[in-house]
């Protein structure tokens, strides 16, 4: 190996940990400030470095909205896959996937605030930080075909509107926990507890029959 790949890999190693931590420190800023009292001055401050530092990592604020963008839909989904993927097919991965969404969202409030309330008047994420939004979608979609399937709900529960409307009825449960009951965990949130709820009122009103 060529003396001067170590010096590169470090360097590459080094830039990659600054960046992981500006996106931590942005992050807390967001959780005592708010979604939108995030700035690069705040973070630089954190850092111990001038907001120009910044700028050989991220080269806007909207770039470092866009990277807690991308990273908090990648956990959301890994969290949501595992959970879906653990549980039988049909309306138990839906319900399985709405919990691990609505507990993911639970711990990581400001990141879930970023991701589902669009906080941040003319932020629009890339696509590829949209990217796994679209296959939790696409997830959600085929879990309530295996649904329709098996006998559990109707067709018309499989379709775009069914996927609809369990986004609707999952963030506002989420909406209304966040707004008046922030601080209460998942298990015992006064709207998070009505998930099993909700989901039951979706397959009553899906009926097969």
């Amino acid at each position: 190996m060529p003396p001067t790949a170590v010096p590169t890999d470090r360097r590459a190693r080094r830039r990659q940990e600054t960046i992981e931590e500006i996106l931590r420190l942005a992050t807390d800023v967001m959780a005592e400030e708010g979604v939108g009292g995030l700035s690069l001055a705040a973070v630089a401050r954190r850092l111990g470095v001038q907001p120009p530092a910044l700028y050989k990592y991220f080269p806007s604020l909207t770039a470092i909205y866009d990277a807690l963008f991308r990273r908090g839909q990648q956990e959301h989904l890994a969290a949501v896959t595992a959970a879906m993927d653990a549980a039988p097919p049909g309306m138990a991965a839906v319900r399985a996937g709405m919990d691990a969404a609505g507990r993911w969202a639970v711990d990581n409030k400001p990141i879930a605030q970023l991701l589902f309330w669009r906080p941040i008047a003319g932020f629009e994420p890339t696509p590829d930080a949209f990217a796994p939004s679209v296959e939790m979608v696409a997830r959600f979609g085929a879990a309530l075909q295996t649904a329709a399937e098996l006998g559990e709900i109707g067709p018309a529960g499989a379709g775009e509107q069914g996927v609809r409307v369990i986004g609707v009825l999952l963030t506002g449960a989420l909406s209304q926990q966040m707004s008046n009951a922030p601080d209460d965990p998942f298990e015992e949130g006064a709207f998070t507890t009505l998930l099993p709820h909700l989901v039951d009122m979706f397959v009553r009103a899906h009926s097969p029959s």
